[in-house]
């Protein structure tokens, strides 16, 4: 997911405003829509994760939706990681896709992880956010 724009929000200080990046890649409104409907509620908790693993695929169908479930479902696995794990933080590429560096170092690239959660549910975000949780 190329998201240019995010590149040039800056503070006065001339830095990207980590803030509002997070905030706004937090949002995942399809995601949260379908979630809503199922009855699953997104807080930005690894539970929820779990939560979304266990939704029925019918968005598998409509490859627009596919693509934007992904992207949200990338995005709202970032949110949790860098919500929950210490010294995880949104960062911006230089082709504006947006991933996850872990205090490791390691760049965790979420969008591409939700894509292919959206398209075949492995693997699971659950078990995504583990994996990392535990570097």
């Amino acid at each position: 997911m190329n998201i240019p724009f995010l590149g040039h929000r800056r503070r006065k200080a001339g830095l990207p405003d980590p803030e509002g990046i997070a905030e706004l890649l937090a949002e995942c409104e399809l995601l949260r829509s379908q979630a809503s409907r199922a009855g699953v509620r997104l807080d930005d908790s690894p539970a929820s994760l779990e939560a979304l693993d266990q939704l029925v695929p019918g968005w598998r169908e409509d490859e627009e939706t596919l693509t934007w479930l992904g992207n949200d479902a990338g995005l709202y696995l970032g949110t949790v990681i860098v919500r929950t794990v210490p010294g995880a933080a949104w960062e911006i590429r230089s082709d504006g896709q947006p991933v996850v560096r872990l205090a490791s170092g390691r760049e965790f690239d979420v969008v591409d992880a939700g894509h292919a959660w959206a398209a075949s549910g492995v693997p699971e975000l659950s078990q995504l956010y583990a994996e990392v949780s535990e570097t």
